[in-house]
């Protein structure tokens, strides 16, 4: 697979929603209030697949809003060192960059704890978008923190719009947070509220359960998130790897065996490597030899990912990947 070669794989990715400050502990296994230290790294699901994309070697724009502070400008600039266009991103004077303290259990597991009352990136405004960014990408990524509160969510539905009717692929990694949301009911009914605009969607076997109502990850509980608009449904199972949906044809792709350090953005990775395999070579959609090879893929930096520290400095680039490869 040629990601990061250029040719067809000129195509760019826009990414929308939430950026953000985790500060984790310094030591894995211990409470918020039993940590000593943290450790601050920058972090947000759509903004971790945009670098993501950009470190395989693809083309990636982030569309945001960011506090007129310190941690904003930190995080616009790690956008811009790490290769993805912040021309979509804007600045709020009277709101702050979001925070998270995320604790990692002994398992390499997260909890996390929230500060966003609002932020930064709950008051984008439909207004405020990049209209030209947004209409250049010829892959649209969001996630659901965006849809919780106005005027963001306004903003994320206008966006989504302009994506489509560009020609824009739609890719919806719902990245379920529930702390976040007012009621489980409210998070399952607005997440849903959009699924059938998508055309990739990728759910983990947790956000299955919970939007299905089904705890079960069999085919059958999956099938029931199917939609007709869709492409492509992937359900992801850590270390068992990845379930695919398309109308013609369904399976699984294993997962590589590794030592979990911190499981902090592998899900991202894992979206990154797919986006870029189908900017490379839409008929992956079409084709389940190359999908199969997308994912396989796509597993390999999700895996890579979860063996270090940190969402961002653990993203892969194509050549540790491939390296990954040779040896698996």
């Amino acid at each position: 697979m040629a990601i990061g070669n250029g040719g067809t794989g000129s195509g760019l990715v826009v990414s929308f929603g939430e950026m953000l400050i985790d500060f984790v502990p310094s030591e894995a296994g211990v409470s918020l209030a039993e940590a000593s230290a943290f450790l601050k790294a920058p972090g947000g699901a759509p903004a971790n697949v945009a670098i993501a994309v950009a470190r395989l070697g693809g083309r990636a724009g982030f569309v945001s809003k960011l506090g007129d502070d310190e941690f904003g400008h930190m995080l616009a600039a790690i956008l811009r060192e790490k290769g993805v266009s912040d021309a979509g991103v804007v600045f709020d004077a009277g709101a702050r960059t979001a925070l998270a303290f995320v604790t990692l259990r002994a398992d390499g597991e997260r909890e996390f704890m929230f500060y966003r009352n609002p932020s930064a990136d709950m008051l984008l405004t439909a207004a405020e978008l990049n209209v030209d960014l947004i209409r250049n990408g010829a892959i649209f990524h969001y996630g659901s923190i965006s849809l919780i509160a106005e005027p963001c969510r306004s903003a994320h539905l206008k966006a989504m719009e302009l994506a489509k009717e560009a020609g824009a692929l739609l890719s919806y990694d719902p990245n379920l947070r529930l702390p976040l949301w007012p009621s489980p009911e409210e998070a399952r009914k607005q997440i849903l509220s959009i699924w059938d605009k998508a055309d990739i969607v990728k759910v983990s076997g947790a956000e299955l359960e919970f939007l299905t109502g089904h705890d079960s990850v069999e085919d059958e509980v999956a099938l029931r998130l199917w939609r007709p608009n869709l492409k492509l449904l992937l359900v992801t199972l850590g270390d068992k790897g990845c379930k695919y949906f398309t109308e013609d044809f369904r399976g699984i792709v294993g997962s590589f065996t590794v030592k979990q350090v911190d499981t902090t953005g592998a899900g991202d990775a894992f979206v990154g490597a797919l986006l870029q395999g189908i900017i490379e070579d839409r008929s992956a959609l079409l084709d389940e030899k190359k999908l199969r090879q997308v994912l396989r893929f796509a597993n390999a930096c999700g895996a890579i990912t979860a063996t270090k520290k940190g969402a961002i400095p653990s993203l892969p680039s194509a050549s540790e990947v491939m390296e990954f490869l040779g040896k698996a």
